[in-house]
């Protein structure tokens, strides 16, 4: 699953390909020059099966053109956000879970109800948009395993059940907000809010000033959360696939 381009006994690019706990077979290239770019790219189609998908820096127009050139087309849209911490810009600070809801902090929920929630949501979301609509780049992990560190994860918990889940990876520089979701017969009652409002609220205590997190561009109920508590834009991610 590795290809190197050489010249003079020196390798001058290079090609990757892996395959996603969800299915999806990505590759990457790095070279310094188009042409050999294009070499890499010619012999990795060769022997891979299609569809194949990349990942670039909206930014990057030189990647973005290489890949189309190879035959790749845009076809999703992921936007990073910077999320503020402070509850005075976020105004969730009067957040409250709704009636009958508690939030369980991170570490302190239970793994069984906890993985058994991520499998009932995932299952959900395939079922609906499809999980290739989330983001791209996850972690590889065991198969069949979802939940790889269940104390990153916080959780909310009507009467004995749990409904939603945050996870935020608590990462040196700047923490990561992985997923926030909810069990789609309790959508719209205010609970990712609540989550949101809480996994934010332990960050500014903790001195954290903003945290990152990213957004499918066709999720309109996410944008407007992290959009609404004053998130900025601050990077675009886009998949191509090669069908």
């Amino acid at each position: 699953m590795q290809w190197h381009a050489v010249e003079d006994d020196r390798t001058v690019g290079r090609g990757d390909a892996s395959r996603r706990p969800d299915g999806r077979l990505f590759i990457s290239i790095d070279a310094w020059h188009g042409a050999v770019f294009d070499r890499i790219a010619d012999a990795m189609l060769t022997d891979l099966p299609t569809p194949l998908s990349t990942v670039v820096d909206e930014a990057d127009h030189d990647a973005r053109s290489a890949w189309e050139r190879a035959g790749f087309a845009v076809a999703r849209r992921e936007w990073g956000y910077l999320v503020p911490t402070d509850p005075q810009i976020t105004g969730l600070d009067p957040v409250r879970p709704p009636s009958g809801v508690t939030i369980v902090p991170s570490g302190e929920a239970e793994e069984a109800p906890l993985r058994a929630l991520d499998r009932i949501i995932r299952d959900e979301v395939e079922a609906a948009v499809g999980w290739q609509t989330m983001p791209a780049e996850v972690l590889p992990r065991p198969a069949g395993t979802t939940v790889v560190d269940p104390a990153k994860y916080a959780v909310a918990r009507h009467l004995d059940q749990y409904v939603g889940l945050i996870r935020v990876a608590p990462l040196t520089r700047q923490p990561r907000i992985g997923l926030i979701a909810v069990r789609a017969d309790r959508h719209r009652r205010g609970i990712a809010r609540a989550l949101l409002a809480h996994a934010l609220g332990s960050l500014h205590r903790s001195g954290t000033v903003s945290a990152w997190a990213e957004v499918n561009e066709s999720n309109a109920a996410a944008t407007a959360l992290f959009e609404n508590i004053g998130a900025r834009r601050a990077a675009g991610t886009l998949e191509l696939i090669r069908s």
